[in-house]
């Protein structure tokens, strides 16, 4: 079988509307995509299952690493401690909210870089976003670009590879309703991905926590339906 020709990346894969865009985008551009996902402690674990379920079917190699980042603690998303719901816009703009995990795009970004390394990839894509982005400071471009420029002075693919690493972040400046709308014309099949911080055992959807109201916004901007299996 001849090798594939086409540059490698990886593809930081929640399970999630963003991540899932991120890769239809990367393989639209003719990239051999590798994704990469956590089993970190996170309470809405259904989206690991989503995320394994999205890159079979996008046919991409898929690499899945335990973190126990709940032993650490700090974050509604991965331990007890209540997820905000019934959140207004000017309130996701506000303070750093109680799901923001302490250091984690830092922590994957790492994680990417080092499979990156081993892979010959110099890409790394992560759907990050700097408009519904319900405040977390490790989505913001300037924190995309201090890491991207510290992965290229601490890395021996950095320093010595001939190539330098870039974070892609296709998302960034795009709204909910934009993304859905690429994706759609992508052919992702939403129904598959997960976007809620605190689903019922069933794995339905709150509807009342950021990650949800966003999306649900999303969709009714985008003028399209949105397949979430809510609680309601």
């Amino acid at each position: 079988m001849t090798a594939s020709k086409s540059p490698k990346a990886v593809i930081l894969l929640s399970g999630g509307l963003d991540s899932t865009t991120v890769l239809a985008l990367a393989q639209a551009e003719g990239y051999d995509c590798h994704c990469l996902s956590f089993v970190y402690g996170q309470r809405q674990e259904i989206e690991l299952a989503r995320a394994r379920d999205i890159a079979a079917r996008a046919g991409a190699v898929h690499l899945v690493l335990r973190l126990d980042l709940d032993k650490i603690g700090g974050s509604a998303l991965t331990s007890d401690q209540e997820v905000p719901k019934h959140r207004s816009t000017s309130e996701m703009a506000g303070p750093i909210p109680a799901t923001y995990v302490p250091s984690r795009n830092l922590i994957f970004l790492a994680h990417a870089a080092a499979w990156a390394e081993v892979l010959g990839a110099s890409s790394i894509f992560i759907g990050v976003n700097a408009l519904d982005y319900s405040g977390y400071p490790d989505c913001r471009p300037e924190f995309i670009a201090a890491f991207e420029k510290l992965l290229n002075l601490g890395t021996r693919a950095g320093v010595e590879g001939g190539q330098p690493f870039t974070i892609h972040t296709p998302l960034l400046h795009l709204n909910k309703s934009e993304i859905i709308r690429k994706g759609l014309a992508l052919g992702v099949d939403y129904s598959l991905t997960h976007s809620c911080y605190d689903p019922d055992p069933a794995g339905r959807a709150c509807g009342a926590c950021d990650a949800c109201l966003l999306r649900r916004k999303g969709f009714r901007e985008a003028g399209a339906t949105d397949p979430t299996a809510y609680q309601e």
